[in-house]
């Protein structure tokens, strides 16, 4: 009996000691390869894969010891995927932790009212981090796989900061901005003013993108909407540089000549009557909801003061347009 008690007592006492190591370890900071370490957990990877990765990646302890630690905290199953990052100090608890919390590391993406389509592919390119599933992808089958066929993507997705994970597909990062843009505009839609000659909520987001690209002082958006509105309820062309300039592409070179003004395209809205067949870039909210809800005026016609400030004149008759263009364009 003796023996067998001073035996329990050593058991005891070994498991003292243990779970005193294990409660000092799970206090101390993992060893680390480098000053931080970077990992990104894959959906649906064990608690075991997700110990041993982290090992891979440069924290220099057992990855049986970090993965018994995960099964005896009952919170294995709780790991988010994701993209995490630790730094010289970090403890298993800390660790597990920001993997239970989904503290990620993210990267941003923003997109920026008036941009093109062109140069939404571009940031898309530039974006660290983002796997670029997309890139070989002609237009029509990108918009295929967001859930958007047969949709051109001019002006569908909508201009904000979106952070994503690192190593996120672009066609997420894209189907969240073409998502956003539906919202926005079926809202707007939905509360549109009276009397607008706008067929569509389409038709309603080309008109957007065009008072996007001609407002030069955001308090005029709503008359310079309401000017392409009452061109449109009486037949006049839009005669907007901004279409013709799209329509132009890549041979614009930053001169509008007369001769492009007079080269018949289905976007030179100088030549042909209404709305140009898709949107010419990316429109805001504001823009959005000044082509919804125009200003209340006669205007038909503005230029610009080129005075620095961005704001325009107004005319409502072209004598009174003539005179604005013979003072802020020819200075007569």
């Amino acid at each position: 009996m003796k023996l067998l008690g001073k035996a329990l007592v050593v058991v005891l006492l070994a498991l003292a000691g243990v779970a005193g190591w294990v409660g000092w370890w799970l206090q101390a900071p993992l060893r680390l390869a480098t000053p931080s370490v970077e990992l990104s957990i894959e959906a649906g990877s064990s608690p075991r894969e997700v110990a041993q990765a982290w090992v891979r990646a440069g924290v220099q302890e057992d990855p049986r010891l970090l993965f018994e630690w995960f099964r005896w905290s009952g919170q294995a199953k709780a790991i988010r995927a994701g993209s995490y990052e630790i730094h010289q100090g970090t403890t298993p608890r800390e660790l597990l932790a920001k993997m239970v919390r989904g503290d990620e590391v993210l990267e941003q993406l923003r997109l920026i009212e008036g941009w093109t389509w062109r140069q939404v592919r571009a940031a898309l390119a530039k974006a660290p981090s983002l796997k670029q599933a997309g890139a070989a992808l002609s237009d029509a089958e990108l918009m295929a796989a967001i859930g958007a066929p047969g949709q051109a993507p001019e002006g569908r997705f909508f201009p904000d900061t979106y952070a994503y994970s690192r190593g996120v597909s672009d066609l997420t990062v894209l189907k969240r901005a073409y998502q956003a843009m539906r919202r926005k505009l079926e809202a707007a839609w939905a509360e549109r003013a009276e009397g607008l000659p706008l067929k569509s909520a389409d038709e309603a987001l080309i008109l957007a993108s065009i008072v996007e690209k001609e407002t030069g002082a955001p308090a005029e958006r709503g008359l310079v909407a309401a000017v392409f509105v009452n061109r449109l309820k009486l037949g006049m062309p839009l005669q907007t540089d901004p279409t013709v300039i799209y329509g132009l592409g890549e041979r614009f070179d930053g001169n509008l000549r007369k001769r492009d003004l007079l080269a018949d395209t289905e976007f030179n809205t100088y030549t042909r009557p209404g709305l140009p067949p898709t949107p010419i870039a990316m429109p805001g909210a504001a823009s959005l909801q000044a082509a919804l809800h125009p200003a209340s005026s006669k205007a038909l016609y503005f230029v610009s003061r080129n005075d620095g400030s961005g704001r325009s004149e107004f005319s409502e008759d072209l004598a009174a347009h003539n005179r604005a263009v013979n003072k802020y364009q020819r200075g007569r």
